[in-house]
């Protein structure tokens, strides 16, 4: 081989090595079966959640998985297979799987999230999870709640005190 052609190709393994290792969470899809017109869906529902959707040969992408320690995806890299590269934790996982619920020729097969390699039911799981904005609100909402109903048992008491002084004061 030419000496340009292995470098080149070393260096399209480091950037696939270093999107995973700079991403959040890694997700790895068979697409046999879809058309461009839903690859072009999926790609403008991932896109829309900062979610970066790449088809790559899948010799690079196993010497790429190997480089950076994450052996376990390596059996999920066979097949025409896309992977989606998400700053979000769940993103990748949660439009994926909904659109895997649509059309039954998307597959997830593996992935990684925060640089561990999870099987397709934890990507199931983080599918049902919301994405980072709706969690900071989820647990807001959480340290509020008990704040709002002492207000509220406060305000009922001082009420039914205020109530009661009245008709005393009538009299």
């Amino acid at each position: 081989m030419n000496q340009a052609i292995i470098e080149a190709k070393k260096a399209y393994v480091a950037e696939i090595a270093e999107k995973m290792k700079n991403s959040e969470s890694t997700v790895v899809v068979e697409y046999r079966g879809l058309t461009v017109a839903e690859m072009t869906e999926l790609r403008r529902e991932l896109r829309k959640e900062d979610v970066e959707f790449k088809v790559y040969k899948n010799a690079l992408a196993q010497r790429a998985v190997e480089s950076i320690g994450a052996d376990g995806l390596k059996e999920a890299l066979v097949g025409p297979n896309a992977i989606a590269f998400g700053k979000d934790a769940t993103a990748p996982a949660r439009v994926l799987a909904k659109f895997a619920k649509k059309h039954e020729s998307l597959v997830l097969k593996s992935g990684i999230v925060e640089g561990k390699v999870v099987d397709v039911e934890t990507i199931q799981k983080l599918s049902a999870l919301p994405n980072k904005e709706g969690m900071i609100s989820m647990f807001l909402g959480c340290l509020q709640s008990p704040i709002i109903k002492f207000a509220c048992a406060v305000k009922a008491v001082a009420e039914s005190k205020e109530g009661a002084a009245v008709p005393a004061a009538a009299e």
